[in-house]
């Protein structure tokens, strides 16, 4: 695009129900369409905006970074509160600011981190229909934890990965995975440099489905060396999944998003 004098780093939060996902799409609402439409009305041009995370249809965001470039100054300020009178009220800006031009929101990053929750509890819920899975039986967090563990480092993470997965390699490192309960709450943290389609849900699938073993782990291992998708657990649902935030070297200068409401799981 020619508007190329500036670039602007923005961090934002979206209730995914009701988009396609990210990535902008001919026939179906997405949050990208949304944002470059409001971001575009305030710099008077359009823009397009880059993701750090493509999430997919009804997955959610506490800290997705974006950038675009502009040839229009406009004080950080401006493009938040500009940008919000023109978004619908499941997508909002938290922060803004110009940034180098070598920042990039999805080749800069340095890991990103997926929060899952799963509502554990008899009874459904009215309000968080949307935003938790409901799983109505027994759940151990314990078990599900410790066959997190064998995921950890570099893999291939074939037997996690969609069948519709693009990625050239099936290659990731996973840094942390962990499970804990809170309450009826069960969350699992996930920080990655990177992830496959669908990786984080056929992962929580897959926690779901050998937390019954006598050896969790064992059980991990074995389907992670399957690099067999077959063998692993169902895709969990797409409302339970949030894109929590994205680390950037420090000199960029790009916050990290607070924990949100309902969605804090107690250390």
């Amino acid at each position: 695009m020619p508007h190329a004098g500036r670039r602007v780093a923005a961090v934002l939060e979206y209730d995914g129900t009701g988009f396609a996902g990210w990535q902008a799409q001919a026939h179906s609402a997405s949050i990208q369409d949304a944002v470059q439409q409001a971001l575009g009305f305030v710099a008077g041009h359009p823009v397009e905006a880059i993701c750090a995370g493509r999430t997919d249809s009804g997955v959610h965001a506490l800290g997705q970074v974006v950038h675009f470039d502009t040839d229009v100054l406009r004080a950080p300020r401006a493009w938040v509160l500009g940008a919000n009178t023109r978004l619908p009220a499941s997508i909002a800006l938290q922060w803004a600011g110009e940034v180098d031009a070598r920042f990039h929101a999805r080749h800069s990053a340095l890991r990103r981190r997926y929060r899952y929750c799963i509502l554990n509890r008899s009874a459904r819920s009215a309000l968080q229909v949307a935003r938790a899975a409901w799983i109505h039986r027994s759940i151990d967090a314990p078990a599900m934890h410790a066959g997190a563990q064998a995921l950890l480092g570099e893999h291939d993470f074939s037997a996690f990965r969609s069948i519709e997965c693009q990625s050239k390699t099936p290659k990731r490192r996973i840094d942390a995975l962990q499970v804990q309960r809170d309450g009826d709450y069960v969350w699992i943290d996930i920080t990655a440099n990177a992830y496959l389609h669908h990786m984080v849900r056929n992962i929580v699938g897959t926690l779901l489905k050998v937390q019954g073993a006598s050896d969790p782990a064992a059980a991990m291992h074995a389907i992670l060396a399957s690099r067999d998708r077959r063998l692993a657990g169902a895709t969990a649902p797409a409302g339970g999944l949030y894109l929590w935030q994205v680390d950037y070297a420090p000199h960029y200068g790009i916050p990290l998003p607070g924990d949100g409401l309902l969605l804090r799981p107690h250390a």
